[in-house]
């Protein structure tokens, strides 16, 4: 630590209490906020794919999957090559997920990235957006494999077609009641706007889940005998009009 000359330490100390503050650098003083974040686990770089992978391929609709690597050798883009024509005209390629300007961005035809790692108990946050008439989903507790995975899903869904929205546990993973379907959708206006970024935080111990959006809780459900205990984390590219983009995607273990 470089100390403050006798004269500007004598003037610092004559100065009030705010002006004091103003004239630290930006972060003194923050300990508090580094407390907030102390074992959260980053699961996006904002840099390339690192951590993450898709199945090979993703769908039916595909026939293989190519990566985009950078100057290092990191993986900054997954790339779907469509299936052939029926005439034999090679199928397309289109890129389904990809890190731009520091944000994972999801596009194209169906297909879901995931996470290397397994969790079971834990806080999973996002920071995303999805555009108009878009939609995703912030899976957990997932199975790795092609198609819709088998795990939990909290829906990401502004405007969509699907009046399921954002802060939803998807109904998809079991036979659920009507009575519990009341419990874990939001329906029919989102949290958030579309277009707009928003967080998203899933709460997941044993058979309980909580969803926040934005800080608000919006389902604390607890399922008996839950479906899925561990699995991946995953993020959906749901159809070709949905664009949805990840600032942030983050976990925090548990303890039980």
């Amino acid at each position: 630590m470089v100390p403050f000359p006798t004269a500007a330490r004598t003037a610092l100390l004559a100065l009030p209490l705010s002006l004091v503050a103003a004239a630290c650098p930006v972060g003194v003083g923050r300990a508090e906020d580094k407390k907030t974040e102390e074992g959260w686990v980053q699961l996006f770089n904002g840099k390339d794919l690192t951590g993450w992978k898709i199945p090979d391929p993703p769908s039916g609709q595909f026939k293989a999957v190519k990566e985009t690597k950078n100057a290092e050798g990191k993986v900054v883009a997954f790339v779907g090559v469509m299936k052939d024509g029926k005439d034999g005209t090679p199928g397309k390629e289109v890129v389904l997920w990809q890190v731009k300007d520091g944000l994972l961005v999801g596009g194209g035809p169906a297909s879901h990235i995931f996470t290397e790692v397994e969790a079971d108990d834990f806080k999973y946050r996002v920071e995303a957006k999805i555009n108009d008439k878009g939609n995703s989903g912030q899976y957990f507790r997932t199975k790795f494999g092609p198609g819709f995975p088998q795990g939990y899903e909290a829906q990401i869904n502004a405007t969509h077609g699907d009046k399921i929205r954002t802060g939803s546990l998807y109904p998809s993973f079991a036979k659920v009641s009507d009575d519990d379907k009341k419990k874990i959708l939001v329906t029919p206006e989102a949290p958030h706007k579309a277009d707009e970024f928003f967080t998203q935080e899933v709460v997941a111990e044993g058979g309980r889940i909580q969803i926040f959006v934005n800080g608000k809780q919006t389902i604390d459900f607890t399922q008996e005998k839950p479906t899925y205990t561990k699995g991946h984390f995953a993020l959906q590219g749901h159809d070709p009009g949905s664009i949805m983009t990840f600032k942030k995607v983050e976990y925090l273990p548990l303890k039980k």
